[in-house]
């Protein structure tokens, strides 16, 4: 879900996949399914899983496209109390092939989604009070329940996501947390068409930002380091690019007449202080990249101007359906590369190490696109 600078893991460490293609002893291979799980922190394993019969409020999903998230090193290197081994992965997309004795509105043969949320209880306060976001028993995918780095995963029905027909379920899977994430930040922000939006960062979060706010009706300032990204910048739909490593800026900004709302998708605290004076009196600086830096912003930079700082975490799933149909109808769409599962470790390092652009999808079924790069 977010871009954050955990220390990258090396792909080396992963286990042979040789098991993959011998008959689990005493078992049935159309009763096993492939997975790649993390035994411990930093530990990959390729194991074939027994198939389970989904519980009460549970879907089992065939599992087709996952993508491959900064959030992922939750589960890769143990920064979550999780119990091991434990499966990766929450932005899942594939179809229902069983559903459990409880759940309603959803089919087998339906195509789904699922993200980082596991879905809200319905009955603690949060809920009751409409913050499903914030559940207090919410479960985190890939981190309390296996996720989507396998051909097949359980999932609770209240944090499905409905994948529209025009979009595949390769693009369909980064939006399913990037996409969810920054759209909601926007959608929920106080800022209105033709007000001016900035979007710190063009990275995995960045570049869907940017496309967002465009197509929202928002004038676009993209702001990043060096003036090599401004053709990118342009052509994901920023009306001005603003490099950081030449100008200051929280001026920059303020020359253009100052932000209603920055949207800070990089991981540093220090970029939120910097860019924090460029919003303009009553804007909001959202910060959706999360890392260990401290922000500061002085009193008064808050106070004169009455300007906030906060944070936004996801979307629920309604937030999802929305996220994707508003992609499909706008023509916006997560820059991919794909890979074949069984490079899932592979494909982990290449983007904790900054090298995807801009998000790494896992596929379960058709490997003939593998290594296919997609706008």
């Amino acid at each position: 879900m977010r871009d954050s600078p955990t220390k990258p893991m090396r792909a080396d460490n992963v286990e042979e996949f040789d098991m993959w293609i011998t008959e689990p002893e005493g078992g049935d291979m159309s009763e096993t399914y492939r997975a790649i799980e993390i035994k411990e922190p930093g530990k990959w394993s390729a194991v074939r899983k027994p198939l389970q019969e989904p519980g009460p409020n549970q879907v089992r999903i065939r599992v087709e496209a996952c993508g491959v998230c900064h959030s992922d090193a939750g589960t890769v290197e143990g920064l979550f109390p999780i119990t091991f081994p434990r499966v990766p992965g929450h932005e899942a997309v594939g179809r229902i092939d069983a559903v459990g004795s409880e759940v309603k509105g959803w089919a087998v043969g339906q195509r789904v989604g699922v993200g980082f949320l596991g879905g809200p209880c319905g009955y603690c306060d949060f809920c009751r009070n409409g913050d499903l976001v914030n559940c207090k028993n919410q479960e985190f995918t890939g981190i309390h329940s296996d996720g989507g780095y396998a051909e097949v995963m359980l999932a609770k029905a209240s944090g499905l996501v409905r994948i529209p027909d025009d979009l595949s379920s390769a693009d369909a899977a980064p939006l399913l947390c990037a996409g969810i994430t920054t759209f909601s930040a926007l959608r929920n922000s106080p800022a209105k068409a033709g007000d001016l939006v900035a979007v710190v960062g063009i990275g995995g979060l960045g570049h869907l930002g940017i496309q967002y706010a465009r197509h929202m009706g928002f004038e676009v300032a993209a702001i990043s380091r060096g003036a090599d990204t401004a053709p990118l910048a342009r052509k994901l739909g920023a009306h001005h690019y603003i490099d950081s490593a030449s100008t200051d800026p929280a001026t920059a900004l303020q020359a253009l007449g100052g932000a209603q709302l920055i949207l800070v998708t990089a991981s540093s605290g220090a970029v939120v202080s910097q860019t924090f004076k460029g919003l303009r009196p009553n804007g909001v600086s959202v910060v959706v990249g999360v890392g260990p830096e401290p922000i500061q912003t002085s009193t008064s930079d808050l106070i004169w101007g009455s300007r906030r700082l906060e944070g936004s975490l996801t979307g629920n799933s309604a937030a999802g359906d929305a996220t994707l149909k508003f992609s499909v109808l706008s023509g916006i769409s997560a820059m991919i590369e794909t890979v074949p599962l069984e490079q899932a470790a592979e494909a982990y390092a290449k983007m904790m190490a900054g090298k995807a652009r801009f998000r790494m999808v896992l596929t379960m079924n058709d490997f003939t696109t593998a290594g296919h790069y997609q706008r």
